[in-house]
């Protein structure tokens, strides 16, 4: 628990840093937007490049990490339309507890990946990322277009999906390891130094984004998908990986990401498609400062169990 715990400090740390330097208004609100558009579009693509051009790529069981993603979600989501079959709520409430109870904070995740598995940890989760990414937005699609009765835009949602720059650049990374290519020691030293201002700048940004207003005014739905997405799920990939994955190793990460907040790019999309975007806010903010004291518990205890 100790070694967690010291290895995920400095990630939660920086979320609270965000939060706190984001409250005294320094450097200026007009900051992070550009900000956070500079981790998505260069960054983290750079990030993943990079790590992956000199990760073990080949070690990992890429069809055994599909499998256990693609039964994580769809198993989680016949678990949400079951809470909403019984405990009925509004459906753009709804919107918002299922994409609270899917989606993963992907710079929180490979921080965490890093901080705990070092490359290896990354390359699990890119596979991860390229695996989860396309389908989580397929099913967060056709939720919308099921509960709200708006035009979601199943094409458009595809082409931002392959034109994802983190999935172009899990593909690219991967691609340039296993042809033997790798990177150029001009563009590796450069990539390098981008890469390590990636997951700092991204952690602060996320804790500038929490809405601790958004989460006081919020109900139960904030309750319901927080215990699905940090207990439930973790769970339920425990069982999978019992079954399905060998290694211990890529089972830890497929462990960590099950049990991730959800992410902050899902407020966009439920202000974009009819959801409730009031109520997402409050539940990205309330998974983000559950999460600190819950994933910590998750990966100390449920790896006893592989």
């Amino acid at each position: 628990m100790s070694g967690i715990l010291t290895a995920l400090w400095p990630v939660f740390a920086l979320l609270c840093i965000g939060h706190i330097i984001r409250r005294t208004g320094f450097p200026g609100d007009g900051f992070w937007e550009p900000a956070e558009k500079l981790i998505y579009f260069l960054l983290f693509p750079t990030l993943l490049v990079y790590k992956l051009s000199l990760a073990d790529v080949g070690a990992v069981p890429v069809a055994e990490v599909a499998l256990a993603v693609i039964l994580l979600l769809f198993t989680g989501t016949l678990i949400l339309l079951g809470v909403q079959r019984f405990r009925p709520m509004a459906n753009s409430s709804f919107t918002s507890v299922y994409q609270g109870g899917m989606r993963f904070n992907t710079y929180v995740g490979l921080a965490s990946g890093a901080a705990l598995f070092g490359d290896t940890g990354v390359a699990v989760a890119a596979v991860i990322i390229a695996v989860m990414v396309p389908l989580l937005n397929l099913l967060c699609v056709l939720i919308f277009s099921l509960y709200t009765r708006k035009d979601a835009g199943y094409l458009s949602a595809l082409l931002a999906v392959v034109k994802n720059p983190l999935i172009v650049a899990c593909f690219v990374g991967i691609f340039l390891n296993l042809s033997g290519i790798g990177l150029p020691w001009m563009v590796a030293s450069v990539a390098g130094l981008l890469s390590g201002i990636a997951l700092p700048l991204a952690l602060l940004a996320v804790g500038a984004g929490l809405n601790l207003t958004a989460l006081r005014k919020a109900g139960g739905a904030v309750i319901y998908s927080s215990i699905i997405k940090l207990v439930v799920f973790p769970c339920l990939m425990l069982l999978i990986c019992r079954l399905f994955v060998v290694s211990p190793e890529v089972a830890q990460v497929l462990i960590l990401f099950s049990a991730l907040p959800t992410a902050p790019s899902a407020y966009v999309l439920a202000r974009q498609l009819g959801g409730d975007a009031v109520l997402m806010s409050a539940i990205i903010t309330g998974q983000t400062l559950l999460s600190m004291l819950i994933m910590p518990v998750v990966l100390s205890i449920f790896p006893l169990f592989l």
